[in-house]
């Protein structure tokens, strides 16, 4: 499907450079061509334009493909300029062997000893000034697709952190608790007091914790027993956990308050009665700490949204590459998460986050920059040559303003990109704007 629209592109390019040859050629006084000769001259046209456009853009997508945004460097773009060149040489070399020596019957060794470079300069010319349209149009494209990728980060990193803190400690548990202290207060007010006392503790560990972004296994694994001996005080002796005594890094720290997400999602997906008990498990394994439960689903329940292992799963992607591990079969669900140490941590503290995140937009801007002032330089030395090979063709007619006005165009385009500057809106219009819309929202 993608070969088919380029060559339909192809066929766009090459009526438009026929167009704007015919026009060139009629103002210089050359012969009107009769109705066949006019067709067959344009069929070979359309056949360069396919032919030259479709082998560049091969090349073009296989270094896309190769080196991703990295193309647009200057030693990459350098490889892309020269294979260019070498690409549109052999296929003006076939075409020109398939013209004179397949279709007008000429001798191979006639044709080539008769071969000389002036046979290629406009075609190479033109040729080399639409991939450079190409090129920039790709490059325009591919900058606006990251900025809406780095958007929809930004969006996601928000979003995961804002599910975090909403996810923390699920209210229900909050009125469950409360429930089972109004029973406690009349049948046991010892058993209450103690309820109480645990009660206080979990939601102090849930205020001093909650802005962190990492703590001690230990600590976590304190938590979870504290969490879940108020679980086993609502559904007494109906669940059976355990935790390892001991922990192979004391140092090593997970996200604080995962273990009581997992833990939650157990009780609340799961039948928990004294013939169906609830056995949950928490282990060290490969380096993971595994949260392990028997499945007994409820009968009548929602279908769940998933937002909680998906919520786990988008704060460790922030802080580290190893993966959680989610595994399911009819009697068991895992859910394994990794114990992060400073090896593993691609992110230790939120200003040394943010220190990274200047350093690269200031690299970015600065690789910015150095594109456009290359690009401005092969400009630049392009024009006299424009202008030396319109002087050579001795036409009289100044063609030579299309290919430097349309790459002056392109040009300015990457200047108003590099700087941020709308000749329409303004300098950082966009962002002004971004900033206005954001104050009404607040």
């Amino acid at each position: 499907m993608r070969i088919i629209k380029e060559i339909g592109k192809a066929f766009f390019v090459g009526i438009f450079v026929f167009i704007v040859v015919s026009v060139i050629q009629y103002i210089n006084g050359y012969n009107v061509l009769t109705s066949g000769q006019f067709f067959f001259k344009f069929a070979f046209n359309q056949l360069y334009s396919v032919v030259l456009y479709m082998g560049n853009m091969f090349l073009f997508y296989y270094l896309i493909t190769k080196y991703g945004s990295a193309l647009f460097q200057l030693k990459r773009l350098s490889i892309g300029i020269a294979g260019g060149i070498v690409i549109t040489l052999i296929c003006l070399f076939l075409l020109r062997f398939f013209t004179e020596v397949v279709y007008y019957k000429v001798p191979f060794d006639q044709f080539i000893a008769s071969e000389t470079p002036s046979y290629y300069y406009s075609s190479l010319l033109i040729a080399m000034v639409v991939t450079s349209i190409f090129y920039l149009v790709y490059y325009y494209k591919f900058k606006q697709e990251s900025k809406v990728k780095e958007q929809k980060i930004i969006a996601g990193t928000a979003s995961a952190k804002f599910d975090a803190l909403k996810n923390q400690l699920d209210p229900h548990f909050l009125f469950n608790s409360l429930n089972v202290l109004t029973s406690l207060i009349e049948e046991n007010p010892q058993a209450a007091t103690k309820f109480t006392t645990s009660l206080s503790k979990v939601y102090r560990y849930v205020l001093e914790q909650k802005n962190k972004e990492l703590v001690t296994v230990a600590e976590e694994l304190k938590f979870a027993e504290l969490y879940m001996s108020l679980i086993k005080m609502r559904f007494e002796d109906s669940i059976v956990f355990t935790v390892p005594e001991t922990i192979s890094d004391p140092e090593a720290k997970v996200v604080p308050l995962s273990l009581q997400l997992l833990l939650e999602n157990a009780v609340k997906h799961n039948q928990v009665t004294p013939s169906k008990k609830l056995h949950i498990s928490i282990f060290e394994e490969n380096g993971n700490l595994t949260v392990t439960n028997n499945i007994q689903p409820k009968q009548v329940m929602r279908e769940s949204t998933g937002v909680g292992l998906r919520n786990i799963t988008d704060r460790y992607a922030l802080l580290t590459k190893r993966p959680v591990y989610i595994s399911e079969n009819k009697k068991q669900f895992s859910i394994a998460i990794p114990m992060l140490t400073k090896e593993t941590l691609l992110m230790n503290t939120q200003d040394s986050y943010i220190s990274d995140k200047k350093y690269e937009l200031a690299k970015e801007h600065v690789d910015k920059l150095k594109g456009f002032y290359v690009h401005l330089t092969i400009y630049l030395l392009f024009v006299p040559f424009f202008i030396w090979l319109n002087f050579k063709s001795g036409t009289g007619f100044p063609w030579a303003i299309f290919p430097i006005g349309g790459w002056g165009l392109g040009v300015a385009g990457h200047a108003a990109e590099t700087f941020n500057w709308n000749p329409f809106f303004g300098k950082d219009w966009e962002e002004r704007k971004i900033r206005e819309l954001m104050d009404k929202e607040d």
